[in-house]
């Protein structure tokens, strides 16, 4: 279950004996189990060692044609303008790809992103030179990094998971094709947390990713290879996926931008998952990018006609330039909290930047406020996303080794039931949402139940919608989750994410755009942070995110289901003006 975002909630007041309960619970399985997820491990780690040594010998085969070539003037090309030159041949194809096969290499030597080197690639680079001008796609040339889950032919999407591994795909996904089909080169894939249930990078195959930008902190995640690779420069356009943030959180952590599209805007077929089957919570593919020109691009290209005729189910809805391309004044909600989890100092700031803003481009802003925010947060999301108890997500687990950024989570999954009603009991006081998600993790109990839950989603849509359509709003500006976290400390501080997993429930297209960086007195204010709920995960939010002066700070520009044109548009009009803009650091 690609993307999300979330897991890993403290066990703070357990007592001993339920604390030795799930600690010989999960020492016992990693006995029993681990040796032969070890050994699927080992061979994995040599695998990707060998494709990198490859990824190198052919860069070395590009530039030895090539010898006089400097990467740097490439690299520094916006996507839009990359892919001119390359459509005007400006540029030759094996200059670009050679650019961005040394510069990843490199990235990931510093910050351990790369999971595979996509080989065919080379193939696919030949194959582009022999098209007509008039048979080149929207990015003929242009090199791709993809999120470890997209099947690619004859490699393995892992999930992180080590049953995943030796399993290669009989063929590449919906979205590859379709964006091989617009003459983009997939040349490798980026890592993820184990299972993709965190926001965290980290897993038992791949180890953990670093946030290039203060190599102390967490990339974020799911998506955190990704958000690492293209915040260094080792590729230019990126595709993740979200359940829970997995793309906005690692867009705000490493300072580029994210589109979290409407469900089934976009294929996700040839998509893997480590849970599949639910339906309160969306998970669904996004593209990554350095500008909001690229993820326009990008959302051109995918939404071909290609896309429909190769998965019928998602509908033809060609990309509308008429909504992007308008310039009329718009009526814009924006709230500093959710009301759930207390914003850093620096996400308030960011949402007055830019309201500020956006008031002196011409547009209104009006305040908005979040509608039952606990009940969207643990009724809707938490309890959709465990409805079968975690039984799926443990199954997935079976005989593997449990990476750190998930042992809380499964650590608490593995008790007996009993055990988390009175767990959740003795925390009702003192962890209150801690309490609550322990007994979302009962699971909903019958058909019955889960279809009331399914209702209850769509009933919280509506009574947002109606609230939006009441304040006659086109769109909604909103903090996003940052600056980057200390690794570890996304399983501490994980009620965060509210931000971020509302609008899974929802089901809204949201964008990231960073606005500003960590200030001085960001810095100092976060001293006075006290959270809504004093609890461990408000204790450990300030401490998750100091030391963080210079790290970007981002917002989330929001729409309605199936409007990611004007989500875009949105976004380009804060991207202008945050970068026009020269605010005092």
């Amino acid at each position: 279950m690609p993307g999300m975002a979330l897991l890993s909630y403290p066990l703070l007041g357990l007592s001993l004996l339920t604390v030795l309960v799930a600690a010989l619970l999960v020492a016992i399985l990693h006995f029993w189990q681990g040796a032969p997820a070890g050994t699927k491990i080992r061979r994995a780690q040599k695998h990707r060692e060998i494709a990198l040594q490859q990824m190198a010998a052919l860069a070395q085969r590009l530039r030895e044609q090539e010898p006089g070539l400097d990467p740097k003037p490439i690299l520094e090309l916006p996507l839009v303008k990359l892919a001119q030159k390359l459509q005007a041949e400006e540029l030759s194809l094996e200059s670009v790809l050679c650019s961005y096969l040394e510069e990843a290499l490199k990235v990931h030597q510093e910050v351990n992103c790369l999971t595979d080197f996509l080989g065919e690639c080379e193939k696919e680079l030949q194959a582009l030179k022999k098209l007509k001008k008039s048979e080149r796609g929207l990015l003929y040339g242009v090199p791709i990094s993809l999120k470890d889950p997209y099947d690619c032919l004859g490699h393995d999407s892992t999930c992180g998971l080590a049953q995943f591994l030796e399993k290669p795909a009989a063929e590449d996904g919906v979205i590859v094709k379709v964006l091989k089909a617009q003459g983009a080169i997939p040349f490798v894939k980026t890592n993820i947390p184990q299972t993709l249930l965190s926001f965290e990078c980290s897993n038992p195959i791949y180890g953990q990713t670093l946030n290039p930008l203060n190599l102390k902190k967490s990339p974020g995640g799911s998506s955190g290879g990704e958000g690492a690779l293209l915040a260094a420069r080792g590729s230019i356009l990126g595709m993740g996926s979200d359940t829970g943030g997995s793309i906005r959180i690692p867009a705000s952590f490493c300072g580029v931008y994210g589109l979290r599209t409407t469900g089934n805007r976009l294929s996700y077929s040839g998509v893997s998952s480590a849970v599949k089957g639910k339906k309160s919570v969306s998970t669904v593919a996004g593209p990554m990018a350095r500008d909001v020109d690229s993820l326009v691009l990008s959302m051109r290209a995918l939404l071909s006609k290609d896309m429909h005729q190769l998965d019928p189910t998602v509908p033809f809805m060609p990309f509308r330039e008429e909504v992007y391309s308008s310039n009329q004044s718009l009526r814009i909600g924006y709230y500093e909290s959710d009301g759930y989890t207390e914003p850093s100092p620096s996400m308030a700031r960011a949402v007055r930047l830019t309201c500020r803003l956006l008031q002196d481009a011409g547009h209104e802003v009006i305040p908005f406020s979040i509608p039952r925010i606990e009940y969207a947060i643990q009724h809707l999301y938490k309890a959709g996303l465990f409805a079968d108890g975690g039984a799926t997500l443990l199954q997935k687990l079976e005989g593997d080794i449990v990476d750190p950024c998930m042992k809380k989570v499964v650590s608490i999954l593995h008790l007996p039931n009993p055990v988390k009603r009175i767990l959740a009991w003795m925390l009702k006081n003192t962890e209150p949402r801690t309490a609550q998600t322990v007994e979302t993790f009962l699971g909903v109990g019958t058909p019955k139940k889960l279809w009331e839950q399914h209702t209850e989603v769509k009933e919280y849509q509506q009574e947002f919608i109606a609230k939006w359509k009441s304040l006659d709003l086109d769109v909604l500006l909103a903090p996003s989750l940052d600056p980057a976290f200390y690794i570890g400390y996304g399983s501490k501080a994980s009620e965060s994410i509210s931000y971020t997993t509302l609008y899974n429930v929802l089901d809204f297209p949201v964008g990231v755009v960073p606005v500003t960086t960590v200030t001085l007195q960001d810095q100092e204010e976060l001293a006075f942070y006290k959270g809504y709920y004093r609890d461990s995960s408000d204790r450990y939010f300030p401490e998750a995110i100091k030391g963080s002066l210079g790290l970007p700070v981002a917002v989330q520009c929001i729409a309605l289901p199936w409007e990611e044109e004007l989500c875009l548009r949105f976004m380009k009009e804060v991207e202008t003006m945050a970068k026009n803009q020269r605010e005092p650091k």
